[in-house]
């Protein structure tokens, strides 16, 4: 009984090796005839003349990590082709760099994460120097100062896009944010509108507020929090703007002194 279930698995065994074999002999033989034709068909080495070293590194037993190889090659070759074809096209789109008017002086801040949801997303941020907006008098900007609070602060936000280089800074800057609203358009909204009612309540001539001092307890802190040497004994870091100008060379002097005599 064992004996012939052996001599039976032999058998199956041995009809499974030589299908397989016969079918890969198969496929080659087509193979072979396909390289022919191709050979010998102008038409077609005309058409691809490429086809010919496919075939020969053509494997019909390619694993599937072989084609993702391929289809990797095939996504990266379809970019190539977009750099090649298309990129050229987007030149009819270029405009000139325009700095912003004194009209637009509000600069809009947002965060993306590439697609992703997250509720940060959601938020919106308004910076704009106190200089440019439109204040009446001195005695607004200090009412607005004092109505911003600890929105307003003396440098720009780190991430504001503001240099604190830039001009119109003598005035400090003011950066409102909002996130409660499920859209976008209406945080920035509520912002826009916030800003809105403030400048109208500091051009208002009522009340000035001139004997109220500025509040800037939050600029001391956020000094003392960065640990800067700015909050010892309430020492201020000299910059670039300190240096005397007196100090600095003339130019009409330097070009038309004479060099020393050699000894």
């Amino acid at each position: 009984m064992l004996a012939a279930q052996r001599a039976c698995r032999l058998r199956r065994l041995a009809t499974l090796r030589t299908s397989h074999f016969h079918a890969s002999a198969v496929v080659a033989e087509q193979v072979s005839d396909l390289k022919s034709n191709i050979h010998n068909d102008p038409a077609l080495r005309a058409l691809d003349d490429s086809t010919e070293d496919d075939m020969a590194s053509w494997d019909p037993d390619a694993s599937s990590g072989g084609h993702l190889r391929l289809q990797q090659q095939r996504r990266i070759l379809h970019y190539w082709r977009l750099i090649e074809h298309e990129m050229p096209n987007l030149v009819a789109y270029r405009k000139p760099f325009v700095p912003p008017s004194p009209s637009t002086p509000l600069v809009v801040r947002s965060i993306t994460y590439g697609g992703e949801d997250h509720p940060a997303t959601l938020k919106r941020t308004i910076v704009a120097p106190v200089a440019r907006l439109p204040l009446k008098d001195k005695a607004a900007i200090h009412k607005f100062k004092l109505l911003a609070g600890p929105r307003w602060t003396l440098e720009p936000p780190m991430n504001s896009g503001i240099s604190p280089v830039e001009d119109n800074a003598e005035h400090g800057y003011f950066t409102i944010s909002c996130e409660d609203f499920p859209m976008p358009a209406q945080n920035l909204k509520w912002a826009s509108d916030a800003l809105d009612r403030l400048l109208t309540e500091a051009n208002n001539t009522k009340d000035s507020f001139e004997d109220v001092p500025l509040d800037t307890r939050h600029i001391e802190a956020k000094k003392r929090k960065e640990r800067k040497g700015d909050h010892l004994r309430g020492r201020v870091r000299p910059s670039i703007k300190d240096f005397p100008k007196e100090w600095l060379p003339n130019p009409e002097q330097t070009v038309t002194a004479s060099p020393p005599s050699p000894p």
